[in-house]
């Protein structure tokens, strides 16, 4: 069914207490549902949430871990908001669904570039997160061409653009599909591996760390928020469900765990190297050590099949507008253009946790809680009336969002022209 149609359907006479969950389910099971939310929290902000959480803590000190757990208990409720939009009108398939649910063509237009730019910028953020993890593992590599120097980490962060170019080419995305599937597994080797680098191999955990630091708060909120940008995958996986009224605890057990873990490493990453603790964890950790290795390497294996995976839908919005007909050539042509885009503004921003703050407080705020709270508002005003309460308690998250919104990307942007300027 086309979207357009089906936003035009009337919305089935529902109330609170009875939603209407969707009369064509998938087949999934409750428990292969729950491993593909916390892959989707996990892999949806690419693992970067787990190396950049520490600097987060690091940057707005102990106190900051209350704007976290907060912001994960926001998160948490707007994914069942968006549950709750998806109970009222079952013709509701995909996160732009829900826009235009809400506000029509415009609603769904904003949804997707939301989406597609937050993509565009992580896998961005990909290319300068192994620039960096490379030159930390090689210091001494640097090119130079026509008598111009090159670093090495912008020698790495184009070899590895150059060396993803080809998965991008792909049609057939099933293998790397597969590959990036592995996604829980990875992050669970990741914190095990600095775990113990930190248990065993005669770093510790002696670090006492700021109390409160006023001034990096909005970039540890920005990061907070980076790690909780799943939504847009969560009406696939409720749809997805054999039994959809189970959904709400899937959000649990996903948002639980996750928080468990991210609570975890932020902690004890911060008490191994305390405000030393740079962007990426991985940059602290020893190079001649087999823990540190593993984590290292771990953290650049990943994005060499997630990039052509983000990139994809991307190439796809692009080619529906561009080509009026298949043209393999006009489509690598463009495929290529979006890499080597990708490629020059790593080099341009190459400052890893200012570019990830940025999509936070920018994207991930607007994409996992403004929106979700303003289509559901919109969308429940012809279903139904909601309580009072609970209208105020969401214009309050929308006003947060906001805030967070407005502070975190000034912010961000500042330190990206102020560095830039240096």
């Amino acid at each position: 069914m086309k979207p357009d149609v089906a936003a035009g359907l009337p919305l089935l006479a529902s109330r609170p207490h009875e939603p209407a969950y969707h009369s064509i389910s998938g087949s999934t099971s409750f428990f292969k549902t729950c491993f593909n939310g916390l892959n989707a929290l996990s892999v949806v902000n690419r693992g970067v949430g787990i190396l950049s959480i520490p600097y987060a803590l690091s940057s707005g000190g102990w106190l900051g871990l209350i704007f976290f757990f907060l912001f994960a208990g926001c998160t948490f409720y707007t994914g069942s908001l968006i549950q709750r939009c998806m109970d009222m009108d079952p013709t509701i398939r995909s996160y732009p669904d829900i826009g235009h649910r809400a506000f029509g063509p415009i609603g769904r237009a904003f949804v997707s570039m939301t989406m597609n730019i937050e993509l565009y910028l992580v896998a961005t953020g990909f290319l300068i997160l192994e620039g960096d993890n490379l030159h930390n593992l090689f210091p001494n590599v640097e090119f130079e061409f026509a008598g111009l120097v090159i670093s090495g980490k912008e020698s790495f962060i184009f070899i590895v653009g150059l060396v993803l170019l080809p998965t991008v080419w792909l049609d057939n995305m099933n293998i790397l599909s597969y590959i990036s599937a592995t996604g829980v597994l990875s992050s669970f080797v990741l914190i095990v591996s600095i775990l113990w680098a930190g248990a065993f191999d005669g770093i510790g955990f002696h670090e006492k760390g700021k109390l409160f630091d006023y001034k990096g708060l909005p970039t540890a909120i920005s990061l907070y928020a980076f790690c909780y940008c799943a939504h847009p995958v969560f009406p696939t996986l409720y749809t997805s469900m054999k039994n959809q009224k189970k959904f709400s605890k899937v959000l649990i057990v996903c948002f639980a765990v996750c928080t468990t873990s991210y609570a975890s490493i932020a902690v004890l990453g911060y008490m191994m190297f305390g405000s030393k603790v740079q962007s990426q964890i991985t940059l602290n950790l020893p190079t001649n050590k087999i823990s540190s290795n593993i984590a290292i390497y771990t953290t650049l294996v990943n994005p060499l099949a997630k990039y052509a995976l983000m990139v994809t839908p991307i190439v796809n919005a692009l080619e529906n507008r561009i080509l009026t007909q298949p043209n393999k050539g006009l489509s690598t042509f463009i495929r290529t253009i979006l890499v080597l885009s990708t490629i020059v503004v790593a080099l341009a921003i190459p400052f890893f946790e200012y570019l990830m703050s940025l999509v936070g407080a920018f994207l991930s705020v607007t994409a996992s809680v403004i929106l979700p709270c303003l289509c559901f508002l919109k969308i429940s005003r012809s279903n139904y009336q909601i309580d009072r309460v609970e209208s105020i308690s969401i214009w309050g998250i929308v006003l947060i969002g906001i805030v967070v919104l407005v502070v975190g990307t000034y912010t961000s942007l500042q330190e990206i022209f102020n560095h830039l300027l240096r």
